[in-house]
């Protein structure tokens, strides 16, 4: 479901750059409050059922059995309804998903299918979409908008042993893919047209997923977040969710530039493949960050809680990068220069660490 999401969420944002509406960010905090405030108005009227079983039982209405099953059957009840809700919002979002893909792709100015302006590919090197790709003269390969999604695999480390990969001394598991990002960006180049260096400088959203190891949760007690044992039943999922706005400022050097000669002047000839070499920083807003558990019990067979994330973290985030890359395909390293988490958070590593993919990339 994460790596759907993250698709889904990267082809609104490649829609709603052309349709100029809304911004990304804006969108996912409106369906991020709408699931909040769901869960938020239903677990309000639970607590009001509840309260009145147990001033039932503070009387002596009803039994200690009768008032064990009567909170069980409240709370798979309006478990049932949050879910129901949730459900909506979540189908809502995945049929308009399925309508900016047709108009976005197989629109009725699309010409994919006869290799005209608009090209999609897909291959070894992930996906690769040109919008207007026909340009006049080699000068107008050289500068270029570009959106791009990424798989990450988050780490904490500490800063004494920054780029220590998968630490088993980490509060956190160690995980392949926990994390994504989107981001566009606008390329040119730097120097004469022979040049092989490019600038790059964007806008985007990262989001790290970070999982306690086997049976324990992240927890916030007396303004300190923390990483304890959950004893509330059986654990099946956890996450700490934090979702960033983040700029991305790179610069990439072609390895092996190739050069083209037009009307007597020689160009570095941006449409052959090339091997780059990627460094750059990066700055980073915490949008918000959230809790999520679920678990089962003796009574019920799935709980969910969500619960916003306000103490142990930092809002701004500094770092830097390093990749290579072919084609479409380029992998990175980065590292946050500044910890994810701050004196508030009882954990032995702080600082961000990923290792990425494009997987994705639109030029247009």
């Amino acid at each position: 479901m994460k790596t759907k999401f993250a698709l889904m969420t990267a082809v609104m944002a490649f829609s709603y750059t052309f349709a100029q509406e809304i911004p990304l960010s804006a969108e996912l905090n409106t369906y991020s409050k709408k699931v909040d405030s769901i869960v938020v108005s239903e677990k309000t009227k639970m607590n009001v059922e509840l309260d009145e079983v147990d001033k039932n039982y503070q009387e002596n209405k009803i039994t200690s059995d009768e008032k064990q099953k009567q909170s069980t059957e409240i709370a798979s009840r309006y478990e049932k309804i949050i879910n129901e809700k949730v459900n909506t919002q979540q189908n809502d979002l995945e049929i308009a998903t399925k309508e900016i893909v047709k108009n976005a792709v197989l629109g009725k100015n699309d010409t994919i299918q006869n290799h005209g302006k608009n090209e999609v590919q897909l291959g070894f090197n992930g996906i690769k979409m040109k919008v207007n790709g026909e340009k006049k003269e080699p000068k107008d390969y050289l500068h270029s908008w570009d959106f791009n999604v990424s798989f990450v695999g988050a780490n904490l480390t500490s800063k004494d042993e920054p780029f220590k990969f998968y630490s088993k001394a980490s509060d956190v598991r160690t995980t392949v893919y926990n994390s994504y990002s989107i981001a566009l960006r606008y390329e040119d180049q730097l120097g004469g047209f022979r040049s092989p260096v490019f600038y790059r400088i964007g806008l985007g959203m990262r989001s790290d997923n970070f999982r306690p190891k086997y049976n324990q949760v992240f927890s916030q007690e007396e303004k300190t977040l923390v990483v304890k044992d959950f004893t509330k039943g059986n654990l099946r999922d956890t996450r700490l969710s934090s979702t960033y706005i983040y700029i991305p400022a790179d610069l990439r050097f072609v390895l092996n530039p190739k050069y083209i000669e037009h009307n007597g002047v020689k160009y570095l000839d941006n449409k052959q493949p090339q091997l780059n070499i990627i460094a750059g920083v990066y700055a980073g807003v915490r949008a918000g960050s959230v809790i999520y558990n679920k678990y089962s019990t003796e009574y019920t067979k799935r709980v969910v809680e969500r619960e916003r994330v306000m103490y142990g973290m930092n809002d701004i985030i500094f770092g830097a990068k390093l990749g290579i890359g072919y084609r479409g395909f380029n992998l990175f390293v980065q590292k946050d220069l500044t910890p994810t988490f701050n004196d508030n958070a009882q954990l032995k590593k702080k600082y961000g660490l990923q290792i990425g993919i494009e997987i994705a990339n639109v030029n247009f």
